[in-house]
């Protein structure tokens, strides 16, 4: 075993009022460094202290870093602490850390009234507005260029997008929409069997699954995995300046990342949505045989007389609807992305909330319309 590299290169020597720091001070061993440091200067209450510098043999910025922290700490401690010592080739260091200037005392961030919580709070909603604002704008100039130069767009990469946001979804919206189906049928067994309709109960998630349940869940799943995949994408690509560097190319990024996305998740929730139709029927089936006493047959012979194409096709359509609300929303705050990966994943988590808040919306307007137009 190479003892060498297990064993530290510093030395930190307590005596009295004196912290002698020798060897190379380094930030690969500032844990181990801080931490002796700190057990030296616990006790420390009140008078005088001094961080004596003369032997060390490397010191870097990280590690002085450290050290001015400390020294600020001891201060606010009552206790005054000097950093002394410092050999000749580290001084440039100590002027960069301004580790010979009196400690600034910490400012305390003066709480926020209620007049600057409501103006902070206005000037972030009227800047969110702004941004989704000029996002659309773009995204219709891209629409225009790409319906004038179709061979602007970049097709090839719809293809893998539908794969990855469709075929690899599938198993969660097959077992979603399974036990959707299965409960709503096992909610209403006991009533129903108090009635002896239990045949009705092939009407009643029928009619559930395919215009309200499957369309929500799987536009659900849909923008918890593929939405917040891509904010998260083009997020990275914002902060990364990828998207700056396909703006220097000529190229549109609306036409490369928004649109193909778009209509990849326009593509594959309709499939979702109508295998998710299939499935919840299935899981109402297995109550109804395991439960109720009803035939396969006679559940799905029901099933065929309560339901109509258009309920299926009622259906599909929200599940549009919701396909273009989630693409845009995730695309939209991936481009509103900043500040590192802090701020991707807080775009990841908006994107989740916002889709789930227009899903519901659209949900709800839907059902105004149809049943405004009898439908």
């Amino acid at each position: 075993m190479d003892t060498e590299t297990e064993r530290p290169s510093f030395e930190v020597e307590p005596k009295g009022s004196v912290i002698r720091l020798a060897g190379r001070l380094r930030m690969p061993d500032a844990p181990a460094l801080w931490k002796e440091v700190r057990a030296a200067t616990d006790e420390a209450k009140k008078g005088s202290l001094t961080i004596d510098l003369s032997d060390a043999t490397a010191i870097d910025g990280g590690v002085m870093s450290l050290l001015v922290a400390l020294r600020t700490d001891l201060h606010a401690r009552g206790v005054k602490a000097e950093i002394e010592g410092t050999p000749e080739q580290f001084l440039p260091l100590v002027e960069l850390y301004e580790a010979k200037k009196p400690p600034q005392k910490r400012k305390t961030r003066k709480p926020e009234g209620l007049v600057e919580n409501v103006g902070r709070a206005t000037s972030e909603v009227g800047s969110e507005l702004s941004q989704v604002i000029s996002f659309f704008g773009e995204m219709v100039i891209a629409a225009v260029g790409l319906v004038r130069h179709p061979r602007s767009g970049h097709w090839k990469e719809i293809p893998p997008l539908v794969n990855k946001a469709g075929a690899d979804a599938l198993p969660i919206v097959v077992l979603i929409n399974f036990l959707v189906g299965f409960v709503m049928a096992y909610q209403s067994a006991k009533q129903l069997k108090q009635f002896g309709a239990n045949v009705y109960v092939a009407d009643l998630v029928g009619l559930s699954v395919t215009r309200e349940l499957a369309p929500l869940m799987t536009a659900i799943i849909v923008c918890g995995r593929s939405g917040a995949a891509f904010a998260a994408e083009i997020g990275s690509m914002k902060v990364s300046e990828e998207v700056d560097a396909l703006r220097t190319l000529g190229l549109r990024p609306f036409s490369w990342l928004v649109l193909p996305r778009v209509l990849a998740l326009m593509i594959v929730t309709p499939l979702l949505t109508v295998i998710g139709d299939i499935i919840g029927v299935l899981g109402g089936l297995f109550v109804a045989v395991t439960s109720l006493d009803i035939t396969p047959r006679g559940y799905l012979i029901e099933t065929q007389k309560a339901m109509e194409l258009w309920d299926v096709q009622h259906g599909v359509c929200k599940s549009f609807a919701f396909a273009l609300a989630i693409g845009l929303i995730a695309c939209q705050q991936g481009f509103a992305a900043s500040g590192g990966a802090e701020g991707v994943g807080r775009r990841t988590t908006s994107t989740v909330v916002a889709s789930l808040f227009a899903l519901v919306v659209l949900d709800a307007l839907f059902t105004v319309v149809f049943r405004f137009f009898g439908l």
